[in-house]
């Protein structure tokens, strides 16, 4: 069973291949504005060091957001293709939720949204206590917790979040969470 890891959603690029289980690579790409360049790469780069082709991939995990609004898109994009052209079964997971997968107890998660806002949650061993929502840092803090994580200090445990995602029955049904417009949209009912 080949698995395929990928989140696109905050500024760091997040993807994984694990193998019958064995976690086999994981990458953490933090430059922020190159996840075009380093998405379809690293996926290529970590295929052909196991020698695995692309319709040899069983599952493929995708971050599905909250984040930002374009990079969001781009896992799910990589994701809809693999499930387009092959066999590949797709699973989604919020981002929220894998960036937490590594910790234990109450988990608050969080990505900046600008002007004091967040998009954030609360978990534990992978489900959510408090739902990801957009809302002010102040009010997310009140939320009982145990450990804050942010795009700056998250880890990923590949095993849990394959364990935690959830199946897309159709790959085309597949969307992002965004949790609120587009900064144009906003503008537009102004």
């Amino acid at each position: 069973m080949v698995s395929l890891i990928c989140d696109s959603a905050t500024k760091v690029l997040y993807m994984a291949l694990v193998i019958d289980d064995k976690v086999k690579e994981e990458r953490y790409y933090d430059d922020g504005k190159n996840h075009s360049v380093n998405i379809v790469a690293g996926i290529y780069e970590m295929l052909v060091k196991y020698h695995i082709k692309p319709l040899e991939v069983d599952k493929f995990i995708c971050g599905i957001g909250p984040g930002s609004y374009t990079g969001v898109r781009m896992a799910v994009t990589v994701a809809k293709m693999f499930g387009a052209f092959s066999k590949t079964k797709i699973y989604q997971i919020s981002t929220l939720s894998l960036m937490a997968s590594k910790q234990e107890g109450k988990v608050l998660c969080y990505i900046d949204a600008r002007n004091g806002n967040v998009f954030g949650g609360v978990y534990l061993n992978g489900k959510a206590l408090y739902v990801d929502s957009f809302l002010p840092l102040v009010e997310l803090e009140k939320q009982e917790h145990d450990t804050v994580i942010t795009p700056d200090n998250f880890k990923v445990s590949p095993l849990n979040v394959i364990a935690n995602a959830t199946l897309v029955l159709n790959p085309d049904l597949l969307v992002p969470n965004y949790l609120r417009d587009t900064e144009a949209e906003r503008n537009l009912h102004e």
